[in-house]
């Protein structure tokens, strides 16, 4: 069991390791949560939460994500349809076939086809505080989602095969490309508590890796 003790920040800025989160708290052994499943609700970072389509909630502004342009991506131009928001979206994660890997799908749970576009925010939250992931290099392509459709993003993590119990995540903080609205998942996490030498925590932008 480690009881190395790091030194946690509330910004938005990562580390370029699995370093966690807020100022003045220490790294204990963390327990596990089950994964989800489905877009069941959940209030969002500012724990303020409206209802949304499906099971989908959105609640306090964490930032817009940046929506970075790119060409081509699973489902085609956008066309005229809009961007998506977060309350027409459902939400969705499941651990990828890898090690160290978690799939986000984002359903189209409206009545009309939107797009997404970027890179969506992403929190990690654990008991001892919360860090943001960094983006991947990847280019963003432009994807139209149409009504009942599903695209995705994912989410990169060094996994803790570091012996110790390392530190563990429940809680994911999504907020899609070009909104300020997130929507929150559980999850569980677990990453090796390291001096910043190690592997970042990053994310895909939303339509690769299909």
């Amino acid at each position: 069991m480690s009881h190395r003790t790091i030194t946690l920040r509330r910004t938005r800025k990562v580390a370029a390791a699995a370093v966690v989160a807020v100022a003045a708290f220490g790294l204990t052994a963390c327990q596990d949560n089950t994964d989800a499943s489905g877009s069941s609700p959940s209030s969002a970072a500012s724990e303020s939460s409206d209802s949304g389509s499906s099971g989908s909630s959105d609640g306090g502004s964490s930032g817009s994500a940046g929506g970075d342009q790119g060409n081509g991506g699973a489902g085609g131009s956008g066309g005229g349809a809009g961007a998506c928001t977060t309350s027409q979206l459902g939400f969705r994660s499941s651990h990828g076939m890898g090690e160290g890997t978690l799939i986000v799908d984002l359903k189209n749970n409206g009545s009309a086809p939107c797009t997404l576009q970027g890179f969506p925010g992403v929190d990690l939250k654990s008991k001892n505080g919360s860090i943001s992931a960094e983006r991947s290099g990847l280019a963003a392509p432009k994807t139209k989602v149409s009504p009942g459709e599903e695209t995705r993003f994912t989410l990169h993590y060094p996994p803790n095969d570091s012996g110790g119990s390392g530190e563990t995540f429940t809680t994911l903080v999504v907020t899609p490309p070009n909104e300020t609205h997130s929507h929150s998942l559980p999850v569980s996490i677990n990453v090796p508590v390291t001096d910043g030498s190690g592997f970042a925590i990053k994310v895909d932008p939303v339509g690769t890796g299909k």
